[in-house]
């Protein structure tokens, strides 16, 4: 009997992509939630900053992830976790920037998120992430059979 192929790439992208932004938002909110602070605490900066960061590093994300995929080695977890994360800094400024507050404002605000404990929920869902697309990817899973299923058994 052949090997099964495993998941496609762009499947495996698909879905862990799906699930870093799951994980990164409810991350986000317990964070909030524990710590009693805001994600981007910048006055004047709305939410126009927070939606763009997360809308860039998820593309980040997802094509990172499927260049890792593709390649099946549990170290380029690392590299889509540092792209998702410097797209989510570029994000706040360029999401700041597009919805009419300051520059100045928008990079502080960027450098105040990379110096708190989002930057580590976002890196570490990313990695997680990205971890797990690799891992489904490289698993050679078949779908569960009956034991009277198996066709090189003859009794």
């Amino acid at each position: 009997m052949t090997q099964p192929a495993g998941v496609a790439p762009p499947t495996a992208a698909f879905f862990a992509t799906i699930g870093f932004a799951a994980l990164a938002i409810c991350g986000f909110g317990f964070t909030s939630l524990l710590t009693d602070t805001d994600a981007i605490a910048a006055p004047g900066l709305g939410q126009g900053a927070g939606i763009v960061a997360m809308l860039l590093a998820a593309s980040a994300f997802a094509g990172t992830e499927f260049g890792a995929v593709r390649r099946a080695r549990y170290a380029a977890a690392a590299w889509v976790m540092v792209a998702t994360v410097a797209a989510y800094l570029a994000g706040i400024v360029l999401g700041g920037v597009v919805t009419g507050a300051d520059a100045a404002l928008a990079v502080s605000a960027a450098g105040e998120f990379a110096l708190s404990w989002y930057t580590i929920v976002l890196a570490v869902t990313a990695g997680a992430a990205a971890w797990a697309g690799i891992a489904l990817r490289r698993t050679r899973a078949r779908r569960p059979e009956w034991p009277w299923e198996h066709e090189d058994d003859e009794e």
